[in-house]
Parts: C-alpha cells; sequence; structure tokens
C-alpha cells in the first residue's frame, strides 16, 4: 500500500516544486494554484511581489494547514512500519520541511526585528528551538527511516532562519512591483542560495563565500542596497548547545566607496597598515578584510575606480583568500565574502588596459545587473506609483500620502510621460524632496554644445520637418523652465502642446 493517495501524492508533488522554486519569480505563484486547485484565493494572489505581505498570504496558510495534515497522516503509517517508496520518503520529507518552516515564520520573523531593532545588535538565545528540535525529530527522525536528506536538525533550523532573513532583507532593500523588480529579486535570490536550494542546503551552503558577487549597472539603480541583501543573508550555523546562532547577523556587511579614496588610503581601509608605513599612520590599523567575520561581507563599491596596482592585490585576495597589511610580510587569511558593483562599462575598461581581465574574471563567478528606473516604469503601470509612496514613508513620516499624492500629481501635469529619469531612483528621491521643500522639481536642464550645434547645422540645412523642429525647439526650452506653462508663455503656444511635444529622448539629439 503507497503512503499516499494519488491526489495527496499530487499534493505533495506541488509542495515539493514549490518548495524548491525561487520564491520571487511567477512560476511560484502558478505552482500555488497547482497544489490548492478550487481552494487558490484569488484575492491579490501575486504576495511575492509585494513587500508587505511578506509570505503570509491566505494561500500560503492554506497550503501549510494542508502540508501539516498529510505528513501528520505519513508520520503515523512510518511509526507502525509502513514500508515506504524512495521516491514517497522524498516527498515526505519536503512536506515536513514546509510544514516546519512554515509553523515557526512568525517566531524567526521576530528574531530577525528585535535583532534590527536593537542599537547594538546582540547573538540572543532562541527559546523557541526546543519545541522546534521536538518537533523535527517527531517527523524527522522516525526510527527504522531512513529519509534522503537527512540533514541535522540544528543544520535544518539555520536553513531556515536563512531563509527568512533573506525574506526580509531582499524585500526590504529591492523595492518594486513591475517584472524588472520580480527579476532582480529573484537573481539576488539566487546569488545567496544558488539555482538548486536543494544542492545548497546539502553542501554549498559552506562554500558560498568562495563566490564573488560583481554587480553592475547605471548610476543610481541600487546597487548597494542588492549587495547589502545578499551579505546580510548569508548562512549561520546554530548552537544547540547554546541555543544561539555562531554570529550576529545585523553586523556582519561591511560597504567600501572606492571612488571617494586615493589608493593609499583605499589599500589601508581594505587590508589594513603598520606603524610608520606611510606618512600619517600613527598606529597599527586593521582593514575590512581582517575585520570582517568568517560569515560575513565586504562591499566594494565603484570597484572600476581602482588602479591596477590594487587589482593585483585584490586579485590575489580571491585566489588564496590571504592578504598582507601595509608595512607588514606577515600573510593574513580572509574568510568573509566579496561583492562588489560598478556603473562602468569593464569591458570597455579592459580593452584600454585600464581593468585586469584576469581580476574580472575573478570578479564575474556570479553577475547580477540592475535595471534603470526607466526600464522598472515601462514594466509596470503601478511602479511609480509605489516608488514615490516608498520614498515619501521614508522621508515625511506621517505626511507620506499627502507628500506621495503631491508629487504623483506634480509629475503627471509638469513632466513628459516619457521623461528617462537619467538619475534613476536617486532622481525620483530629489524629486520627492524638492516637491516637499518647494513644491516643484526641475529636472536637470544642461545641454550639451555639441548637440546645439547639431540641431543648428540640422536647421542650416532644412533637413527637419516642421513637427520635427516644434518638439526639439519645445524640448530644448522646456529643458530650462522645468515647467509647461512657462515653456507655453515663452513659446506663445498651448500647455496641451507643449506637453505633447516635449520628448527627452531627442534631447541628446538636440
Amino acid at each position: 500500500m503507497p503512503l499516499f493517495t494519488p491526489a495527496d501524492k499530487a499534493f505533495a508533488q506541488s509542495i515539493s516544486t514549490i518548495s524548491y522554486t525561487n520564491t520571487f519569480l511567477p512560476d511560484r505563484i502558478a505552482h500555488e494554484r497547482t497544489a490548492l486547485g478550487q481552494e487558490f484565493n484569488d484575492q491579490n494572489p501575486d504576495w511575492n511581489i509585494h513587500a508587505e505581505s511578506q509570505g503570509r498570504h491566505a494561500n500560503i496558510t492554506r497550503l501549510a494547514e494542508r502540508a501539516g495534515q498529510l505528513v501528520t497522516s505519513a508520520a503515523a503509517q512510518l511509526v507502525k512500519g509502513h514500508k515506504a517508496t524512495e521516491t514517497d520518503l522524498q516527498l515526505y520529507e519536503d512536506l515536513a520541511h514546509f510544514f516546519l518552516y512554515h509553523q515557526y515564520h512568525e517566531q524567526f520573523t521576530t528574531i530577525i526585528e528585535k535583532t534590527l531593532d536593537q542599537k547594538r545588535p546582540s547573538n540572543p538565545r532562541i527559546p523557541f528551538y526546543r519545541h522546534f528540535a521536538t518537533q523535527a525529530a517527531q517527523l524527522l527522525d522516525i526510527p527504522g527511516v531512513q529519509l534522503p536528506g537527512q540533514e541535522s536538525i540544528p543544520h535544518l533550523f539555520a536553513c531556515f532562519f536563512q531563509i527568512r532573513r533573506a525574506f526580509h532583507h531582499i524585500f526590504t532593500n529591492i523595492v518594486g512591483i513591475s517584472p524588472a523588480a520580480s527579476n532582480l529579486r529573484a537573481a539576488a535570490w539566487e546569488s545567496v542560495f544558488t539555482h538548486d536550494l536543494r544542492r545548497y542546503r546539502r553542501a554549498l551552503y559552506q562554500r558560498m563565500g568562495d563566490i564573488t558577487t560583481l554587480i553592475t549597472g547605471p548610476s543610481g539603480t541600487g546597487k548597494e542596497l542588492v549587495a547589502r541583501a545578499i551579505g546580510l543573508s548569508r548562512y549561520i550555523p546554530f548552537d544547540p548547545k547554546t541555543q544561539s546562532f555562531c554570529e550576529d547577523f545585523a553586523g556582519s556587511f561591511y560597504a567600501l566607496s572606492l571612488s571617494a579614496l586615493s589608493p593609499t588610503l583605499i589599500e589601508s581601509e581594505l587590508f589594513g597598515h603598520r606603524r610608520g608605513s606611510f606618512t600619517g599612520a600613527l598606529e597599527d590599523r586593521a582593514g575590512w578584510l581582517k575585520t570582517c567575520r568568517p560569515l560575513g561581507a565586504v562591499f566594494l563599491d565603484e570597484v572600476g575606480e581602482i588602479d591596477l596596482a590594487i587589482q593585483v592585490k585584490l586579485l590575489r585576495v580571491l585566489q588564496t583568500r590571504t592578504f598582507q597589511r601595509l608595512g607588514d610580510t606577515q600573510t593574513q587569511e580572509f574568510l568573509g565574502k566579496i561583492i562588489a558593483a560598478t556603473n562602468r562599462d569593464l569591458q570597455k575598461e579592459m580593452q584600454q588596459g585600464h581593468f585586469r581581465e584576469d581580476f574580472y574574471y575573478r570578479l564575474c563567478s556570479d553577475l547580477i545587473t540592475t535595471p534603470s528606473l526607466h526600464e522598472l516604469l515601462i514594466g509596470s503601470e503601478e511602479e511609480l506609483h509605489n516608488l514615490v509612496r516608498f520614498i515619501a514613508h521614508r522621508i515625511a513620516g506621517d505626511e507620506a500620502e499627502t507628500l506621495a499624492s503631491q508629487v504623483e500629481e506634480w509629475i503627471a501635469k509638469q513632466m513628459p510621460p516619457n521623461y528617462p529619469w537619467p538619475g534613476n531612483f536617486r532622481e525620483l528621491e530629489q524629486c520627492v524632496r524638492n516637491v516637499l521643500v518647494r513644491g516643484h522639481y526641475r529636472p536637470p536642464t544642461s545641454t550639451p554644445i555639441n548637440n546645439l550645434n547639431n540641431f543648428a547645422d540640422a536647421l542650416q540645412s532644412g533637413t527637419l520637418t516642421a513637427d520635427q523642429l516644434l518638439q526639439r525647439y519645445c524640448t530644448h526650452i522646456y529643458q530650462q523652465t522645468g515647467t509647461y506653462e512657462e515653456t507655453a508663455r515663452l513659446l506663445g503656444i498651448d500647455r496641451r502642446t507643449v506637453k505633447s511635444k516635449v520628448n527627452f529622448r531627442v534631447a541628446k539629439t538636440i
């Protein structure tokens, strides 16, 4: 007699698929729909793109309840000596993991929030571990039953805590509801767990620190936020004797902006120095590579800015995991993870001899590209509304909703619908602040001289149509005034005509 009925086995297979599907991709919701069938709740089902839901949707609750009922029934059969197939045992184990994770979801969330709220984060005891261990042993340590995974209960507990932290940090740091934002969150998830979560839990959790993550993308697209989400989501072992994790996750991310420092200061900040190793080195100093905990991460922002000599030293760190302080001959070991970011075209930098190829190929074992704000807005009509409110809540507190409405009204009335937001998310933040302080926002107005010369040449040669001429001239004047009304007044035409003609995509050719 099989361990599951055909209907129960189909449900268990769906749970297994859900458990190992990237949480932030649309496939996750499609699998939930398959598992629940007619019970699927169609009211805002896409919880995985909304940060406020954090996975506690009605569908998740129902899946966990059914998984608990099914795994409890199957466990009773196994205790009585039922001989299950290897396939059924794998499904049973996956059901048990899914059920246990969601049983303790809220307790994990509480630990994360309390730790982050502390001014001096500590590494507290986890009081609910004993209850977790007892329940996990009842389901996973059945005498005479050899489950496929057989991970230790402390390791399973650590994996569940890591998954919960990854949810929190990815949702907190990568905002947006567009497909581009969802894909970015999915990419960050894979940087933490790889595309194969089962293999990660078996073996790779100990090795991900050896893989360097390189984040590329335009300036102002949140590369440091992506790095923070990844760096704060690393695996931390759990010690059942002390009933606490081996490290405090909240203080494990170390960010360094390389473009703001001279080469000597970069070396000192990264590698440390001995007293007297250079002018101003009055005492010994440990750099970030030494300060970084074994399960922490060092973030190198603007890595494309550093000179070739420092690239060589960092290459050694990536190859051998060792380094030396300035003025010191003693070799030290780096045990953390390196995350780097740049807005430069490193392919071009390599062609020009400004960036070492061997260093690049050590950096890019895991590559993420952050989308521009324009790409985010193209993918969703609601994205601008969502992002403006997110920024407003950060800077205006109780006045957030009023401010957000004011900003959206200003953008709708005064800015062209195809405005490309060249400053990306950082420019949108300044737009919100400008409207808060002055009641309006004026986009950058500079127009390169060579573009004006191109415009003048086109006028001289008579190659522009009347519509092209009006479009370019309206765009040029709008860049100077910042408003449709003032542009219309200066040109002596209707405001609606100005709005229909202004096009920032042609600004570069003016």
